[in-house]
């Protein structure tokens, strides 16, 4: 399966070349009842957005995957968000476990109130390892658009800072978790949240770097 990720990482950097996409984002669908399928249409936009600003060839018809299924193996990148529960089966951890170990990375968004089920979820993937705060230095925040304070706050939610969590295997970060952020809904189209330009902006900037540092690191 590092075969195959990594096949996929050398059709990323390719992609330059191609006049078709060559690859597609992919938001993870989850069971617990939460809303998975929130912010429709941010994918999309991010995938345009760095196919404008980091030259990448995403398809911006983004794929929806299970966490259960093989499926997952055909993505490098996953994101997933939502505003409540999240359950994993004892199968559903161990593949998408297997995905992460892999090469595979995951971006999870907390969408407002996703948070104790997504720290429990996780915890199911990898009892051993802890979600860690990322310090501002850290290379995601460094990408092509620099973010000395780390996270941009979109929404006030809590009016908590905004905080980058981390589980590290190995050294190489595998899933990288925003929190008091609200990175998705800076990536919706402008008339679903009302959002400035300068704000959106500053998003889909962060969720640019997220995909770079994906790929790059």
């Amino acid at each position: 399966m590092k075969k195959l990720l990594g096949l996929l990482l050398l059709v990323f950097f390719l992609s330059g070349f191609q006049s078709e996409p060559t690859l597609k984002l992919a938001l993870l669908k989850y069971s617990g009842g939460g809303d998975w399928y929130a912010n429709p249409t941010s994918l999309k936009n991010l995938s345009n957005y760095c196919n404008d600003n980091l030259g990448t060839n995403f398809d911006e018809d983004y794929e929806t995957v299970e966490v259960g299924n093989a499926d997952i193996f055909n993505f490098p990148f996953l994101h997933m968000t939502g505003h409540g529960n999240v359950v994993f089966s004892d199968t559903e951890a161990e593949n998408l476990r297997t995905y992460l170990l892999a090469g595979g990375f995951l971006h999870i968004d907390d969408n407002y109130g996703m948070d104790p089920y997504v720290r429990s979820a996780m915890k199911k993937v990898f009892p051993e390892l802890e979600l860690i705060e990322l310090p501002f230095t850290h290379p995601i925040y460094n990408q092509k658009y620099p973010f000395k304070t780390g996270l941009p706050k979109i929404h006030k939610h809590d009016e908590k800072p905004p905080q980058g969590f981390a589980l590290i295997w190995e050294g190489r970060v595998i899933c990288f978790y925003t929190y008091e952020c609200d990175l998705g809904d800076g990536w919706e189209d402008q008339e679903v949240h009302g959002d400035p330009d300068e704000l959106r902006q500053k998003a889909l900037q962060m969720g640019a770097n997220i995909v770079q540092f994906a790929f790059d690191q």
